[in-house]
């Protein structure tokens, strides 16, 4: 629904909720200190809604502001991307917006490579799906398997790949301005 089909939709909402409400033109005119003349010409369509039109009119009814004037129905929420090859490690992206935090699912085949650490602004978190991956991150070298998860400020010399036994599916999501991740959990016994 566009915009124009939502304000076209307020005039028969309008006329609707005051006859449902059995209130005439000139008692909402009396409440709302807006003339019958305009209010007909709002609940007609001939008048456009502002906001000074329709806040003493949701007032009058009682009612949020969005019940006269409806919403748009949300676009739909899920994520279509392209998957991102590079290196041999397929990703995809599962945040639409550019800058901030990022989402990405990601896929290393199975394969077997030396560890060539790097730094770069930022702070990483993983969470492995299925597989195993090796993650070298400074003097550490850990092999996290599915359900396990890892946080760290990519400026400490790091890398991660496959164990070079099976593949590994596993999440990141990367803040390049050093964004911690925060994941709430319930606590014991809730």
């Amino acid at each position: 629904m566009t915009t124009d089909e939502v304000l076209a939709s307020v005039g028969p909402r309008l006329r609707q909720m005051r006859k449902e409400r059995e209130v005439t033109l000139a008692a909402l005119s009396e409440t709302t200190g807006i003339s019958v003349s305009t209010l007909s010409r709002l609940e007609s369509g001939l008048r456009k809604p502002s906001l000074e039109l329709l806040l003493p009119i949701a007032r009058a009814h009682k009612v949020a502001l969005d019940e006269l004037v409806g919403t748009l129905p949300p676009g739909d929420p899920r994520v279509r991307s392209k998957p991102i090859v590079m290196g041999g490690r397929t990703a995809w992206p599962l945040t639409r917006q550019p800058g901030g935090l990022q989402a990405y699912k990601v896929l290393e085949p199975k394969r077997r490579q030396e560890p060539d650490p790097r730094t770069h602004e930022g702070y990483e978190w993983l969470y492995v799906l299925s597989g195993r991956l090796r993650v070298v991150l400074g003097e550490h070298d850990v092999v996290l398997t599915a359900g396990e998860a890892a946080e760290f400020d990519t400026r400490v010399p790091h890398w991660f790949g496959s164990t070079g036994e099976g593949p590994v599916e596993f999440l990141s999501l990367f803040g390049p301005q050093g964004e911690r991740m925060h994941v709430r959990a319930r606590p014991k016994g809730a």
